[in-house]
């Protein structure tokens, strides 16, 4: 069906309307339509550029008691949970947490059933081969498989549609306004789930929680998710869940776009040298843990430094350790040449740098364990992989905070209903995906959580909008 024809969107009174054409909203719609209702899915994105921030991930994390064709070892709930409980430190609602980890089991078949590819078991530097599956193609290609499978079972599209308001009285739905083409519109529903994605985009929120520091962030992810409906649902009354300042932010190279820089904006080699403020000076331990455990707090860690910029040095040996960046590093055959062409102090430089070389242990570090390589006599230490950095030339990248999605969002429970102020779940306004993901994430990140979040919450949303109705 065309986006053009709008009297059929418009006139229509949809079982259920899912806002946003994400992982979450498309599982959502497409878990909904194979229970025989009529699903519309209403995008602010162009269709190039559908899918809010799924199109820029890779994969997603998940159980599982034995090897698979994709994943190596075995990933058990309590390993998952563990390091969960690590990186949260136990802020998280942990009934949702734990439906989340047991589910995502199943979300891999599901997905497998529904056309999505993925590519055969990982190994390296990134230590994701045990715990994640990787999707063939990327997200974009994930994204594109699901969108497929939902038009083949009947779920329609419209895209760069802005919702403006949800009718929302006692926690019930009857209809959304829909700015679309130059012109207002309503839409009837009889369930509404929502999965429009966090408000990363919007500084101004951001700086509610962060201050003028935020005027300092790049955008990683997507540059349409601007809150607009998690705005809306708050006024309206729902309950919300985690603080302004949580997110999911990432040291990226501070060369990146404001906007929609991906994953190419990253910079892996933070555990492999060291990390400088404007100071030249180092702020926090580089070899804590394996990075997908870690690099999430590392965007955050930047935003505290002075400008909210920081510098990743490393040697010869150590830009072999990691995947290339897609900016070209700054290069000197000497530390304080280096630090010139950074932009900090050359002998402040040189002087931390030295200092750092001389903590270091005797002998290879292996980055495939925790090696237990740590310096003697640092604050603060770097507890592993800490190798010399001495042999040149040397790299070093500038690093910005690049905000994927926050954390505030919407409460639920374990049917993915909105919960109202009262503590009262909406009679038929749901959620999934990043607008609710802070329940599960109060703080921290690990590495694909979030496309299993979004999975799990939208499969979760569509059975039960569609339960009601059937029954």
């Amino acid at each position: 069906m065309s986006d053009n024809n709008s009297q059929y969107f418009f006139e229509k009174s949809w079982d259920i309307v899912v806002i946003g054409g994400g992982n979450a909203g498309v599982c959502a719609a497409i878990t909904a339509a194979e229970r025989g209702c009529s699903v519309l899915v209403i995008e602010t994105a162009p269709r190039d550029f559908r899918g809010g921030n799924t199109r820029h991930t890779r994969n997603l994390r998940s159980v599982h008691d034995e090897p698979t064709d994709v994943m190596s070892d075995r990933y058990t709930f309590e390993e998952y949970w563990d390091d969960l409980m690590r990186v949260t430190k136990g802020v998280t609602n942990e009934h949702l947490a734990k439906l989340t980890l047991k589910s995502s089991q199943a979300l891999m078949e599901w997905l497998i059933e529904r056309g999505v590819r993925f590519q055969t078991a990982l190994s390296g530097t990134l230590n994701l081969n045990h715990t994640n599956a990787f999707f063939l193609g990327g997200g974009r290609a994930m994204l594109n498989s699901l969108c497929r499978h939902a038009e083949s079972v009947g779920v329609q599209f419209i895209y760069e549609a802005e919702v403006t308001d949800i009718a929302l009285e006692n926690g019930f739905c009857e209809s959304i306004d829909v700015f679309w083409q130059g012109q207002s519109h309503y839409i009837r529903c009889k369930q509404l789930i929502t999965a429009a994605g966090g408000f990363e985009a919007d500084l101004d929120w951001l700086a509610e929680g962060w201050g003028d520091a935020a005027k300092n962030f790049l955008v990683r992810g997507t540059p349409y998710n601007k809150g607009r409906v998690l705005r809306v649902l708050l006024d309206r009354g729902a309950q919300p869940v985690g603080a302004l300042d949580q997110c999911h932010a990432v040291a990226i190279d501070a060369r990146a776009p404001k906007y929609d820089g991906g994953i190419a904006s990253r910079v892996d080699g933070v555990p492999f040298g060291v990390v400088l403020n404007n100071s030249a000076e180092r702020f926090y331990d580089e070899g804590e843990d394996f990075w997908p455990k870690r690099y999430a707090i590392w965007g955050r860690l930047v935003a505290t430094q002075p400008d909210q910029i920081a510098y990743a040095i490393v040697d010869s040996e150590g830009v072999e350790r990691f995947m290339p960046s897609v900016f070209t590093p700054i290069v000197d055959d000497t530390i304080d040449g280096l630090a010139s062409k950074l932009g900090i102090d050359p002998k402040a430089a040189k002087k931390t740098v030295d200092a750092f070389n001389a903590a270091c242990p005797a002998g290879p570090i292996d980055q495939m364990v925790l090696d237990g390589k740590a310096t003697t006599g640092l604050t603060p230490e770097k507890t592993n992989w800490s190798a010399p950095i001495q042999k040149p030339p040397f790299y070093g990248y500038p690093l910005r905070p690049g905000i994927t999605f926050t954390y505030m969002g919407v409460a639920v429970n374990d049917r993915a209903q909105v919960l109202m102020q009262d503590g009262k779940p909406a009679g038929n306004l749901f959620a999934a995906g990043e607008i609710m993901a802070g329940n599960v994430l109060g703080q921290g990140y690990l590495g694909g959580i979030g496309m299993t979040i979004g999975g799990v919450f939208g499969r979760i949303a569509g059975a039960e909008a569609a339960r009601v109705l059937n029954r």
